[in-house]
């Protein structure tokens, strides 16, 4: 029987790409989102998989979401936490709220969306948790001390469960992506764009698909014995021993 896969933030950019890769490798997939709902019917479509809507930050939202996607698929198999939100601002001049929204999504998350899964894929022996963090929770950025600590946050969190679960066959790995062209890279001014780019050895942005290749990797049955790792998918960009 086919696996199950859920991915928050499933419906644009890194997720799209996700969600469509783990449907070629014939995995029954669901893409999470929050609120556009015109992106969402357009994955609907075209990938042809099920979406759910909901705040990734809110405990029963996500609880409410993985049951939806329980009785329509089956039981999750694979959880891609990809959900993410920027609030950018030097933290002498940052809000509570920027702060805390931050941390609700890019972190909070991580433990909503893994609680509701992690006892079924203990109970069945198998389970594939990843998790997509980001090079500044690696090396840091100026003006994102909420976004670097919520993905250093994430490395951390898989470290310490990828050894809670590891006898019981269930792997917790982490892919810290660089520059991918997405939306919101592309969103940013040109000058600064071809700033970025020129600090990036291999000299381009990264692809969504790219990510996609690791995260179903990492979601397959060959991957057994990697658990507890993070990936750098950077461009060099960040070398990380």
């Amino acid at each position: 029987m086919a696996r199950v896969a859920f991915v928050t933030g499933g419906t644009r950019g890194i997720g799209y790409a996700i969600c469509q890769r783990l449907q070629n490798e014939g995995i029954r997939v669901a893409a999470g989102y929050s609120g556009n709902d015109e992106a969402a019917q357009a994955c609907a479509r075209d990938l042809k998989c099920m979406v759910v809507k909901g705040n990734v930050g809110n405990f029963e939202d996500c609880k409410r979401a993985v049951e939806l996607v329980e009785q329509e698929l089956g039981p999750v198999d694979i959880l891609v936490n990809n959900a993410g939100i920027t609030r950018d601002g030097v933290f002498h001049k940052m809000t509570p709220e920027q702060w805390s929204d931050v941390i609700r999504v890019n972190m909070d998350s991580v433990f909503n969306m893994t609680r509701q899964v992690i006892e079924g894929m203990r109970d069945r022996g198998w389970g594939r948790i990843i998790n997509i963090s980001s090079i500044n929770g690696q090396k840091g950025q100026i003006g994102q001390t909420n976004y670097s600590a919520a993905k250093a946050g994430m490395i951390g969190f898989t470290k310490a469960l990828a050894l809670e679960n590891a006898r019981k066959g269930v792997t917790v790995n982490c892919i810290a992506p660089g520059y991918i062209d997405t939306e919101m890279v592309q969103a940013v001014p040109e000058n600064v764009l071809q700033s970025i780019i020129s600090q990036i050895p291999v000299g381009r942005l990264g692809k969504g698909e790219e990510i996609a290749d690791m995260v179903a990797f990492l979601a397959g049955e060959h991957a057994g014995y990697v658990t507890g790792a993070t990936l750098s998918l950077n461009g060099g960009q960040y070398m990380v021993g």
